[in-house]
């Protein structure tokens, strides 16, 4: 058996806070938990904020897709936030590499937008220009942005973000590359727990909201839960 499972914060303390902002990830650290997750787009003026689709969406019913947007357009008026009665804003990378690296805790930085070999770069740059490599784990459901993420930065651990959709593909994929997995936990089965192991890569599990479940995961031989709560404490 591994060391204790780590507990990521999906998309920050989401399950309580508006998700991807600020205020997540400052609740996150303060409610304990070993990482934050976060999903990364690239702006028309390339900065990378912090949302997980492609549209943003703000309190005053407009929205606007990040690729096609600069940054002081979308960070000029506040996020719809359906959660909590907060004024809250786009947050950016930095933003959130510095509560984590001031908190000391794992990034899952899950890469939305589909890089270039240049913006991959600023954004492996940008990482060690504000934390510790090592304590970044970049994800991707796109394959060549991992492919990308391997050849700029050969030694940074890097995970396949997996589901239920690429479930025909096979994971077996990431074997070649050196890629661990976060899959979907209603996938994980001991097989490949084990063929992830065996080759001295890790497993990670998301979103693992519901109390049962987050409980009989923590007792497998895994290494990470994402959770929007807080089920451990």
């Amino acid at each position: 058996m591994r060391d204790r499972v780590k507990y990521i914060a999906h998309k920050g303390y989401s399950g309580i806070y508006p998700e991807n902002t600020e205020l997540a990830f400052l609740k996150a650290a303060q409610a304990g938990f070993d990482g934050a997750e976060t999903d990364v787009h690239i702006t028309a003026d390339g900065e990378f904020i912090l949302n997980h689709d492609s549209l943003v969406r703000f309190a005053d019913g407009t929205e606007l897709e990040a690729e096609k947007t600069d940054f002081k357009t979308l960070s000029s008026k506040p996020l719809l936030n359906k959660t909590t009665d907060d004024e809250v804003y786009v947050c950016t990378l930095r933003c959130y590499l510095e509560i984590l690296r001031d908190n000391s805790m794992v990034c899952f930085v899950e890469i939305k937008s589909h890089l270039n070999a240049d913006e991959i770069k600023s954004l492996y740059d940008l990482m060690a220009e504000v934390y510790d490599l090592d304590k970044c784990i970049v994800q991707s459901f796109d394959f060549e942005n991992l492919r990308l993420s391997r050849e700029y930065v050969p030694t940074i651990p890097i995970m396949l973000t997996h589901g239920m959709g690429e479930k025909e593909l096979g994971y077996e994929r990431c074997f070649d590359g050196g890629f661990s997995i976060d899959v979907d936990y209603n996938m994980l089965d001991k097989k490949m727990i084990e063929d992830f192991h065996s080759r001295g890569l890790e497993v990670a599990v998301w979103t693992v909201n519901n109390a049962d479940d987050f409980n009989r995961l923590k007792d497998e031989d895994i290494d990470y839960i994402e959770s929007d709560f807080c089920y451990f404490g």
